[in-house]
């Protein structure tokens, strides 16, 4: 089916799960609005990443809706909505039944996605191999936008965004900033936590660096236990998205297992040192790693086997360049 690129005024584009996911998209995204030079592009995404899905200049519109189950007037409200919008395409960047149905129920007259979960409601298709672990989640994307011609040259990924902070961070301008997030939401990509407690002084008492720990709402208690040392700046549970993205924005490294921060680490232009476990494909650094040239991954099939001091010097070594 071909399709008259500069006709294309509205494409609806779902990716409603986590924010680190959502910011893997963001080269699609310009691969849209570059191809189609006249669309609007309507992101669906979840109620939490919405602050960030307004950082990306690629996106026009941002409509809410969380990755949990909803009641049927809720649903039929969302279709009826659609509708009226005139969305002449539909890409379901993650596979997902409910938006297979609901784009089309709505008429979209195109529609894209994997050939997963009701595929057979779509009319652009290809096989879901991102299991498989042989590219970056970033490529596998583009890779699906590619069925309707959508391209870019640029892959990098880019918020906009307000590089302030609040001063009750106790953060300035001149500090020598390192930001570790020792969290996972995948117990199975846990380097240990208290290695990066033992990390984190080290990297004080040896280089003199200022760390900050973030982490979400969730690990509050935890982080309290682990890193109450007055020498942190602990912000656990303390930052928006935005303001972890402006802290990070500030920050001269960030130090992290395989989580959303890394992304949006690289969607503000600071590097990375990943920690990750290489023995599972699907979750391999290959598929998830830090996209960019200026970041570096530590993986080893077992986690623990990572040590304090090889991090250290990974560490010096990207911080002395």
């Amino acid at each position: 089916m071909s399709i008259n690129h500069e006709s294309i005024k509205n494409i609806l584009v779902v990716r409603n799960d986590r924010f680190g996911e959502f910011l893997l998209n963001i080269p699609a995204l310009r691969a849209l609005k570059e191809t189609f030079i006249n669309a609007r592009i309507i992101a669906v995404v979840s109620p939490y990443v919405k602050e960030l899905a307004e950082c990306v200049p690629f996106v026009d519109e941002v409509i809410e809706w969380a990755s949990k189950k909803h009641a049927l007037k809720e649903k039929l409200r969302l279709i009826g909505n659609l509708r009226k919008r005139s969305i002449d395409i539909a890409i379901m960047l993650n596979p997902s039944r409910d938006f297979n149905i609901f784009t089309y129920l709505a008429g979209i007259p195109t529609r894209v996605g994997y050939d997963r979960k009701w595929g057979f409601l779509l009319t652009h298709k290809i096989k879901d191999k991102k299991y498989l672990g042989e590219k970056h989640e970033v490529e596998y994307n583009l890779e699906l936008v590619g069925l309707i011609q959508a391209e870019t040259e640029d892959k990098t990924l880019f918020l906009e965004i307000d590089s302030s902070i609040p001063g009750s961070f106790d953060i300035k301008d001149n500090d020598n900033l390192v930001v570790v997030h020792p969290w996972t939401s995948d117990p199975l990509k846990q380097w240990p936590t208290d290695n990066f407690r033992k990390l984190s002084k080290r990297l004080i008492k040896e280089k003199n660096l200022k760390i900050a720990i973030v982490g979400g709402k969730e690990e509050l208690n935890k982080s309290k236990e682990l890193f109450s040392d007055s020498n942190l700046i602990n912000l656990t549970g303390k930052t928006t998205l935005k303001q972890l993205a402006a802290l990070l924005n500030k920050s001269r490294l960030l130090i992290s297992g395989d989580s959303g921060p890394v992304h949006l680490a690289c969607a503000v232009g600071t590097p990375v040192i990943a920690i990750f476990r290489s023995d599972i494909t699907a979750k391999s650094p290959r598929r998830w790693g830090p996209w960019g040239g200026r970041n570096f991954v530590i993986e080893k099939n077992k986690l623990c086997d990572i040590s304090v001091d090889e991090v250290l010097e990974i560490v010096k070594e990207v911080l002395n360049k």
